[in-house]
């Protein structure tokens, strides 16, 4: 198994493992203070460990943050932590409060819904998303220094995925995916804080499974919003 390093923005780096049928992404933010968003599963951890040692030292590693609790997600958390002896987890506060106090092994810093976090020149803002597309305590990174939005588990792709930044179609796929596997909540805010994620203006939308993508983000935020509604029970 070989996790592929790719940079898909300025000092921000893709990390994909392929599975059968599948793939994940983890992003490597370097900076002063590196961040890691989502660390795999824990049957993935020593090639996503090897390919993070490609770009910074792990002892470099400052922060270790997840969009919600889920195996792919924040499932090597522990692990990498005892690699990494300078790191700590980044959470919500709905996250921290139910579920990493506990199962971290060291505290989390829980970021309030809009807390910024400078990691050097870049810096990340948390925002809450609960339920979108699924988890209370959901909740999305956008680095304002590229304009990149650390989207989790939206626009999700299957299969593999040899193409690390695209300009093309994601929301397609993504709907053929959702098509057989639909992994949205359909909570009633789910309009609202979709358009609160593209008022960001991102470029870069980071996507968890498949191709980062590259573009007017906000425009396609919209149109999945669109799309969702359009297709809501």
């Amino acid at each position: 198994m070989d996790t592929r390093v790719d940079e898909v923005a300025e000092g921000i780096f893709r990390l994909n493992t392929e599975v059968p049928g599948f793939n994940f992404n983890q992003y490597l933010v370097v900076d002063d203070e590196p961040l890691l968003f989502h660390t795999g599963p824990r049957g993935l951890f020593d090639s996503v460990r090897a390919a993070i040692a490609r770009v910074v030292a792990l002892d470099r590693l400052r922060w270790i943050g997840f969009s919600h609790v889920e195996a792919d997600e924040c499932g090597a958390l522990n692990q990498l932590l005892a690699v990494a002896p300078h790191a700590a987890p980044v959470c919500s506060q709905v996250a921290a409060l139910v579920s990493m106090t506990d199962l971290a092994d060291r505290p989390p810093r829980a970021l309030a819904d809009g807390e910024s976090l400078t990691l050097g020149r870049h810096s990340v803002t948390w925002l809450d998303a609960p339920h979108v597309p699924h988890g209370w305590e959901c909740g999305y990174l956008f680095e304002r220094e590229t304009r990149t939005l650390l989207c989790g588990d939206l626009f999700t792709q299957s299969g593999g995925c040899d193409v690390p930044l695209t300009e093309g179609d994601i929301l397609g796929p993504s709907e053929a995916f959702r098509a057989q596997m639909d992994y949205f909540a359909h909570g009633r805010r789910q309009s609202a804080i979709l358009e609160r994620l593209a008022s960001t203006g991102p470029t870069t939308l980071a996507c968890m499974h498949g191709s980062a993508w590259q573009g007017d983000g906000g425009a396609l935020l919209r149109t999945l919003a669109t799309t969702l509604a359009g297709a809501a029970p």
